[in-house]
């Protein structure tokens, strides 16, 4: 298939797997029967190939944890990391820097995974801890690391957002990689769900936490916007000027929330070279409505009896943990008072009607077994610019959200198909 193309069109399966269907075993069920926790789990074993985590100490830590205690799993998530980062202190201090670095990247996920269920407003202290605690070990990682890392300011909007920039060895200027994240990442977590496998491969990666994410929500108080283009466009224009970095080859890869903004921003940001969506969402914010019972979903269009609305959706979370968790996180990143001024505010993310300007080519990665992809063929239809969309399937353990426990196979993938559309 001849991916650099103007008319380049290939939707492809998983490949090399024979038959596969719903019948498939899936990745699910690991520790939890709830499939919140079991998702987050596996989130956290998906970092195993990239250092982020190691399977014992993460499993025995799993089976400690209550079913469906959301303090016990924030206690239990958090004394591991304590204790990892004690170790790699314990390396450190004896000279053995590998070890060290291996034990606060580890240290990082573990503290990062143990606020995950308290995005909602107000802050917890405990999350605003979390979030504190994995930034200072990733941060002692990256002291040790054996490649250029450094810690950077990306000015945006008359202020400034922390990042990060890490480069291969050797001399550049390199093909670069900007890494968005999803609702409830931060920029550290994207260099074990992206990075690491993008430097192996001679990339450069810039990871920045973006309004509604990481540093910018807890400490600045910064929330998710539909135009991620702003956001998009202030990196690049700082990334173009760095010498280390082949101002023609800068790709943007967004995972899981991200593989919705970063094609979103390519629809307005045609200095990329290539956009990469994992779990690409066309219409996100058409699905708004279906938060709420089906008895008030053509209420919120029309701004009446928003009590009566906000009180339905209460309702529902005090019996669905699951939508308490989504609408709680989206409360707090989007900057909203209420569930219906959150379910509101996610109308405006959609691609519908622009996503025909995004001009470089375009992969779309999708899980069999993930929810959030309902739309992926629309939006891969809607698409003009070259494309390819790869579907990851159950029968390859790679049919969860984000190919979550198939890391390896999914940067294989992805980077192949970067590789041959920028010219490496």
């Amino acid at each position: 298939m001849d991916m650099a193309t103007n008319t380049a069109s290939t939707a492809t399966t998983g490949a090399g797997n024979g038959p596969h269907g719903p019948g498939d075993p899936t990745l699910t069920g690991l520790a939890f029967a709830d499939s919140g926790f079991d998702g987050q789990f596996l989130r956290v074993l998906d970092t195993i190939p990239s250092g982020g985590a190691d399977v014992g100490e993460a499993f025995i830590t799993a089976r400690r944890i209550p079913e469906g205690d959301r303090d016990a799993w924030n206690l239990e998530w958090n004394a591991l990391g304590e204790r990892i980062l004690a170790e790699a202190e314990e390396s450190l201090t004896a000279g053995h820097r590998v070890s060290a670095r291996e034990g606060f990247l580890r240290a990082a996920t573990y503290f990062r995974i143990s606020g995950v269920f308290m995005y909602a407003p107000p802050l917890d202290p405990r999350f605003v801890t979390a979030n504190a605690r994995q930034r200072d070990a990733f941060r002692r990682a990256a002291e040790l690391m054996d490649h250029p890392f450094q810690q950077v300011a990306i000015p945006y909007e008359g202020t400034e957002l922390d990042g990060y920039l890490a480069t291969p060895s050797g001399p550049g200027p390199f093909p670069t990689v900007i890494l968005v994240g999803g609702y409830d990442g931060t920029m550290e977590e994207t260099y074990v769900a992206g990075g690491v496998a993008a430097l192996r491969r001679g990339y450069a990666v810039l990871m920045m936490d973006g309004p509604g994410q990481g540093a910018a929500l807890v400490e600045r108080d910064l929330h998710f916007r539909h135009d991620w283009e702003a956001v998009v466009t202030a990196q690049v224009d700082w990334l173009v000027a760095r010498p280390e970095v082949d101002a023609t080859r800068i790709a943007a890869l967004g995972r899981s929330w991200g593989g919705h903004l970063a094609p979103r921003a390519a629809t307005a940001e045609h200095r990329l070279a290539a956009v990469i969506a994992d779990a690409p969402q066309y219409a996100p914010g058409a699905n708004a409505a279906l938060l709420l019972p089906e008895d008030h979903r053509d209420d919120l269009d029309t701004g009446e009896a928003d009590d009566d609305l906000n009180a339905a959706v209460r309702a529902g979370m005090e019996q669905s943990p699951g939508l308490a968790f989504s609408v709680g996180r989206g409360m707090l990143t989007h900057g909203c008072a209420t569930p219906v001024e959150y379910l509101r505010d996610l109308t405006q993310f959609t691609l519908v009607g622009i996503a025909d300007r995004i001009d470089c080519p375009v992969l779309l990665t999708v899980g069999q077994n993930d929810p959030r992809v309902v739309d992926a063929q629309s939006f891969f239809d809607a698409l003009t610019a070259p494309k390819t969309m790869i579907e990851f399937t159950n029968a390859e353990g790679a049919g969860e959200h984000d190919e979550a426990g198939a890391a390896v196979l999914f940067s294989q993938r992805a980077f192949d198909w970067l590789d041959t559309v920028i010219g490496r």
